[in-house]
Order: structure tokens, then sequence, then C-alpha cells
């Protein structure tokens, strides 16, 4: 379970709080969105549970965890529970589908075989088996985001965190990603979709948080 217990983020350059004595709960296996305005702290909520950033007060919660307390050392271990996808896909344009793919599979030491296995899956879960030797940038964005989707899910992280993932893909491509995420939470992974596409979101009818001026608002559904 993932639990924000009067959390605040404030950066030292904007001297503004990015998020405000923030509480929820998100319960394993479930599925919610997070919206609110450019700037509403969507991102850092994010950053904090990848404990990409450490929040200023507050505990975050992973497990039972206070995982913004971890060691240097202990946060890899940590991260290998979460699969994180971004908008601008942050993909290796130099390597192959294959090779960006693998990557968080290479990092944590897996053998060659299990490797291979494991990306045709993951590929194959995305649409995308039999363009593992293409690169990137011969791909349209859908298909990038797809890649991208597929490296984040390839580890089996017990949980998905995606930051605006259909913010640069037009409207039938935005339905079919956040399919893809139903899928993957139809199995038991735990989703958190930041995303400012209130009608998509409202057409998925999963459980709503709102962010405004870095305080959560409100819940929906």
């Amino acid at each position: 379970m993932l639990q924000f217990i009067n959390v605040s983020k404030r950066y030292p350059s904007g001297g503004a709080d990015a998020l405000k004595n923030v509480n929820f709960e998100l319960q394993n296996g479930e599925m919610a969105f997070l919206t609110g305005h450019s700037g509403a702290g969507k991102s850092t909520l994010l950053k904090l549970i990848a404990v990409l950033e450490r929040s200023t007060q507050g505990q975050v919660m992973l497990d039972n965890q206070n995982i913004g307390r971890l060691s240097k050392r202990n946060i890899p271990y940590a991260r290998r529970k979460i699969g994180m996808i971004f908008q601008d896909h942050r993909l290796l344009h130099d390597h192959t589908v294959f090779d960006n793919v693998a990557l968080p599979l290479i990092i944590t030491g897996l053998d060659r075989h299990e490797i291979k296995r494991r990306v045709r899956a993951a590929l194959d879960k995305v649409g995308l088996l039999g363009k593992e030797q293409r690169y990137p940038i011969t791909l349209s964005g859908g298909e990038q985001q797809r890649i991208g989707i597929a490296r984040a899910v390839v580890n089996r992280p017990p949980m998905i965190l995606a930051d605006e993932p259909t913010g640069n893909l037009d409207p039938a491509l935005s339905e079919e990603i956040m399919r893809l995420f139903e899928q993957f939470n139809q199995v038991g992974v735990t989703v958190l979709i930041a995303s400012h596409d209130v009608s998509l979101i409202q057409r998925m009818g999963y459980r709503t948080l709102q962010l405004s001026q870095g305080e959560m608002l409100e819940e929906h559904g």
C-alpha cells in the first residue's frame, strides 16, 4: 500500500511549496488518476514515490516502509518495485528497441537468455513484437510510448507510475495507451497515472485524485 502522510515538498530555489500537507492512500492492485493544472504538483508527487526526490516533511510510505528516509544504497532496490513512464519517453535513440527495453534487466544482472525471454514478452504485451531491432527514431510517437511502457514493466514491478503518458498523442492513441495500463492493472499491478486529460479520465471511470497549487483538493470515484 502507498500512503502519503502530511507530505510537503519545497524546492530550495522557488521558495513556494510544490506540495502542501498532502494525505492519501493507494491500495495494492488499485488504479487511479492524478489530475490538476500545470504546476499543480503532479510530477513532484510521482517523483517522491519513485525516490527521485525526497519530501521536505511528512512520510511517504510504500508497503509500510518510509521510502523518503532510505539510504542512497537502498534506493535502487526500492525503485525495482516501480515502473516509471514519462511523457517524453526518455529512450536511448542510438540503441535498438530491444536494448532500450532490456536496460533495467541488464542493471539487475539477469542472464542473457532470461533477458531475451522477458523483453520479448514485454514487447508482445504492448504490440511491438517483431520490432526489436528497429531504432526508436524510426517509430511513431505512439510506438515510442509503448517502448517506454515495455521498459517500465519488463522487471515485473508491482507498481506503475505514469507522468502524462498520453500528453503528445491523439485521442485514439491515448485511449489505446490507457487500455494497456488497464490490462496491467487487471493482473494486479498498482497503477497511478498523472494526466490533465479530464475527458479521458472521466471515460475511464477510475478513482481520481485532484491537486491544485500543491494541495490535494478532492477525490472522485
